[in-house]
């Protein structure tokens, strides 16, 4: 049985062990979607650094329909804000670049420069940038390598989606923050839509190995596979071996 409380309060104090070893004195650094990952890692931090160590940035790329969302989260911490519209850093790329931008790198673009964004902020207010990614999305690949995916430290690289929202209730975040349906903000589709199955399901196969659909079961150990590469370092040549 997942013991919410529990394991809020150990992951505040790692947050808290972190900061002392790497950067003590420094604030976390939280880019602000409005959805569940980044509202329980930026009040994770409140909690363990206090709300005037917690900068959280907003990102929207152009218009962004949820962004009252994000504005929400902020309000309900008290933390301090900014707001960096990212769609000409994006379209600059767009249009100094000779050809078309593929499907793909449309699709990562905004999140590396959004990572971009935070380090920068980061750097002018000695900060540490946080990871917000789950193990759910992590186990499938379902973020950018080097977008969502990087950061100095990851609060919840190793809970799923179910125990995330679980310390969110405990966090006493609002319910519409934890219990809000991800979209990816491209196609209008959400995450499960373009996954193929759910959070709920995916999580129960991480945890205990059941599955009842054996398609679902293929499509996701084919997502685990094929994306194990963005959990690891990168290949380095050594002339010694």
């Amino acid at each position: 049985m997942f013991d919410a409380k529990k394991v809020k309060d150990a992951c505040v104090e790692w947050i808290r062990a972190f900061f002392e070893e790497n950067g003590k004195g420094c604030c976390a650094v939280v880019g602000i979607s409005g959805g569940k990952d980044s509202s329980v890692t930026a009040a994770l931090c409140a909690e363990a650094l206090g709300t005037e160590r917690v900068i959280g940035v907003l990102m929207p790329n152009g218009e962004q329909s949820d962004i009252d969302m994000a504005e929400l989260l902020v309000r309900h911490l008290g933390i301090r804000s900014y707001t960096v519209n990212i769609k000409d850093a994006v379209d600059g790329i767009k249009n100094a670049l000779p050809f078309e931008l593929s499907e793909q790198a449309r699709t990562n673009l905004p999140p590396r420069i959004r990572m971009s964004t935070l380090y920068a902020v980061s750097q002018c207010f000695n900060g540490r940038v946080a990871n917000t990614c789950n193990l759910s999305e992590d186990w499938v690949g379902y973020s950018t390598r080097y977008g969502d995916a990087a950061g100095d430290f990851s609060p919840m690289a190793k809970l799923t989606v179910q125990e995330v929202k679980a310390i969110g209730r405990v966090l006493g975040l609002p319910e519409e923050l934890v219990d809000k349906v991800p979209i990816d903000g491209l196609s209008g589709k959400t995450d499960e839509d373009n996954l193929g199955f759910t959070y709920e399901e995916l999580d129960r196969y991480i945890r205990t190995g059941e599955i009842r659909d054996m398609e679902k079961k293929a499509r996701i150990d084919m997502l685990h596979k094929r994306n194990l590469f963005k959990l690891q370092l990168m290949p380095m040549f050594d002339p010694e071996v």
